[in-house]
């Protein structure tokens, strides 16, 4: 979409107009439900993480200084909501765990389970073992397809930290993923 045609949304919808709101939000949908459900991995959390993000987004809208453009804000919001659900879902399951409540953490380990279970949910999975910085830069370079200076502009961080820190989540979901070439030689 061209940055002109953006703007004027911007300005509009800081001028009260839910209309220009609603366009922006029809155009970066998909995108924020996206990177919420990278990083919560179900669509429940991923859709209410992806609502909360554009109500953040609308009440900021006035301070919003538009040095980057808005999608790179809102992903900086989604991702932010998104790594606080999962520690909450973390700590959910804890709790449920000290509880009693065993199954809350799945039986994902068990090799059988991990046979049956197709390419896609082992990966899945892997990368949501990773801590959280990992796995974030994992999705957006990899999965989202930023290049590692948008990431890095996204994290707030130096070029140099995305690259450490994909090349360490990457070689971890190597080391779990592992015994998948195990199983095809």
């Amino acid at each position: 979409m061209p940055a002109a045609d953006e703007q004027q949304l911007i300005s509009r919808a800081r001028e009260g107009s839910q209309e220009a709101f609603r366009v922006l939000v029809e155009r970066h949908m998909k995108h924020a439900y996206n990177v919420a459900f990278g990083f919560v991995g179900n669509h429940e959390d991923a859709a209410e993480v992806a609502q909360e993000a554009f109500f953040r987004a609308h009440r900021a809208l006035p301070s919003f200084r538009e040095e980057a453009g808005f999608g790179t804000w809102l992903h900086r919001i989604v991702m932010n909501l998104a790594m606080n659900q999962v520690k909450k879902n973390r700590a959910r399951a804890e709790r449920e765990v000290d509880a009693g409540h065993p199954e809350a953490l799945g039986a994902a380990s068990e090799p059988e389970n991990a046979r049956r279970e197709d390419l896609g949910e082992q990966i899945e999975r892997a990368l949501h073992e990773l801590p959280t910085l990992q796995r974030a830069v994992v999705i957006l370079r990899h999965v989202d397809g930023l290049s590692t200076k948008q990431v890095s502009r996204i994290l707030r961080c130096t070029e140099g930290t995305v690259k450490t820190h994909l090349f360490r989540g990457l070689r971890k979901m190597r080391e779990k993923l592992d015994y998948l070439q195990e199983d095809l030689t």
